[in-house]
Parts: structure tokens; sequence; C-alpha cells
């Protein structure tokens, strides 16, 4: 009878979280709006909004070519993630076995990378290193962006972000559907992004894994490996999303069929609130550049109802 309950109370939170709070499309505005607008309709309901050209008037839209960038950064070493299928952190099968993959990690010219985006053949080249890269790896680029225009999310946020990070990739480069302990303002310079969103209630059905953790590592004949990552001699897990939102086994995974995803394009000069615990997935255009600001979470009780989220769909079937 309580597991019954359960199923009854998730399935009603499905129905009237879609009807009453998310709808089917992501809200876009015109212009930014005050720190007291995006805290009350954005931030207060935890709803991701798009603003349409809000930071079209920045140099970096204007700038920000491959030929700007190398000779503005004077062809420096950049750190790369490699991969041979455009996922940088995600699933891949190797002997039969499934794995959670890191990239391979290398270093190179920037004019060796902007070359090997052009290489449709090749392995697949991105720039994501979520470390606040572009803080500490391209200062010869702060000038071109203004980031007091996002100052009506740090009062909302109270504190600086967490980290400034700068994305340019191919269009084969993929961001696999997760989550992030971030608010997230992510702004397109060049190009666009292709985001599909699920909202934290939703977690009931987004299908989870415990994967083997492994790193990719390239083979002298050009293709890749996948190396199991070792401690105290056993392999590491990560527990990451199952489903591919662009091709869902719903055979293998049915509870993604009650998924409700938000879809949006969000295009040069534009900037995505995405709140915390979203789930997304990203695709993007060729040589696409972006700058996002991560804010850390507030773990309040959103992130404790998550948790018990959680744990009350660990071992729910809503295929009944």
């Amino acid at each position: 009878m309580a597991q019954t309950q359960i199923e009854t109370a998730i399935k009603l939170l499905l129905q009237e979280a879609q009807e009453l709070c998310i709808g089917g499309q992501i809200t876009e505005l015109q212009q930014l709006p005050t720190a007291l607008e995006f805290t009350r309709d954005y931030y207060a309901k935890n709803a991701p909004v798009v603003v349409r050209q809000a930071v079209a008037h920045w140099p970096a839209v204007q700038k920000w070519t491959p030929d700007y960038l190398q000779t503005t950064l004077n062809d420096k070493v950049v750190d790369v993630a490699v991969t041979p299928n455009g996922y940088a952190d995600g699933l891949a099968t190797q002997d039969g076995e499934e794995y959670f993959v890191l990239p391979l990690e290398t270093q190179m010219p920037l004019s060796e990378l902007l070359e090997r985006l052009d290489d449709p053949m090749g392995a697949v080249h991105y720039i994501q290193k979520q470390n606040s890269n572009f803080s500490l790896d391209f200062p010869e680029l702060a000038g071109d962006i203004m980031p007091s225009d996002l100052d009506f999310a740090q009062q909302c946020f109270n504190k600086e972000p967490d980290a400034v990070n700068f994305w340019l990739g191919d269009e084969r480069a993929i961001t696999s559907m997760h989550k992030d302990p971030y608010e997230n303002l992510y702004c397109v310079i060049s190009g666009y992004k292709d985001f599909i969103l699920l909202p934290p209630h939703q977690l009931c059905c987004v299908p989870r894994g415990n994967y083997p953790t492994g790193v990719y590592k390239r083979k002298s004949c050009g293709q890749f490996d996948i190396d199991p990552l070792i401690e105290n001699d056993e392999v590491l897990h990560t527990e990451w999303v199952s489903i591919d939102p662009l091709a869902p086994d719903l055979a293998k995974y049915p509870q993604y069929s009650k998924a409700r995803p938000l879809r949006v394009r969000v295009h040069a000069g534009d900037v995505l609130y995405l709140p915390n615990y979203w789930f997304h997935h990203v695709r993007q255009s060729h040589k696409c550049i972006a700058i996002n600001f991560w804010y850390d979470m507030d773990y309040d009780s959103r992130y404790c109802y998550y948790r018990m989220m959680e744990q009350l769909t660990s071992q729910t079937d809503l295929n009944k």
C-alpha cells in the first residue's frame, strides 16, 4: 500500500508541476531583468529563462573569430579534451562493458586546435576545462566581456561566481545529459547551442546507473582504448544518466516516456539562466564559443527536497 501511495504521489507531482510551474517552453525575455524580477520570477521558481541578445553588445560577440583568438592569444598553448566520439564526459562501451569515460587531456597550440576542429575524420577536440579556465588561462580576453551586465544575478545569489569557463569546439562535441550543483549563466559568444532540459522534479523519469569509470587513452594506431581508473586496487564508479535524449531507448528505459523535456536554441549574444540540478544535454554549431558563469548553489530546502526525491524514486515503478 505504501509503495502504491508513493507512486500515486509522484505521478501527481509530475502532472501538477508540468501544468502549474514549468509549462511546455522556456520563457524568453528581450531585455535583462532587474535583480528583483530575476529573483521573483525565475530564481525563486527554479525556472530557466533565456534573455535574447542580452550580451550582443559585448566586444567578444563582435570580435571572437578564430583569427582574432589566434592573434590575441599569440597562438598560446591551450588545454584540450580529446575523444573519439565527441562525448568528453559520457558513456561508452568497450569489450561489452559500459563505462563512464573521461576525455584524454592534452595541450596544443591554438592554431593546431583550430586546424583539428576542421578535420571531420579526426578525433574530437574541445576546450571545456571546468576549472574557471577563462579566468586562469585567458586573461588576454577579459576586456572583451562585461560581467557587470550580469549583476542582476549576482545580487540575487549574493556571491561572486565560483568559476568562469571558456568553451570552444565543433559540432561533433556533445555534452551528455547531467546536472550541476551550480546556478549557471550561459553566454553564447559565437554560433549557437542547443539545450535539452529536464527539471529536477522529473528525476523519477531519468534513468541512472553506477558505471565503472575510465579515461580515454590513444593507441599508436590513432584509435582509442578506455583505461579503467583504479583506486585501492578497485575500479572507481560514477553515477551517470543512462539515457541519450537524442535517441532514447524506451524499451530499456520506459520511465523516460514520462519525461517532458524542454528545448531551446541559445544564439550568439543570448544568455541562458540554467538553475542548479536541472538536467541538461547540449549540442552546438561548428566552432561555437561560449562563456559561462557558475555560482555555487545554496543547499537549502530545494536541495533537501531533491534528496528526498532520490530516495523515494530509487525503487519506484511509474510504468504500471
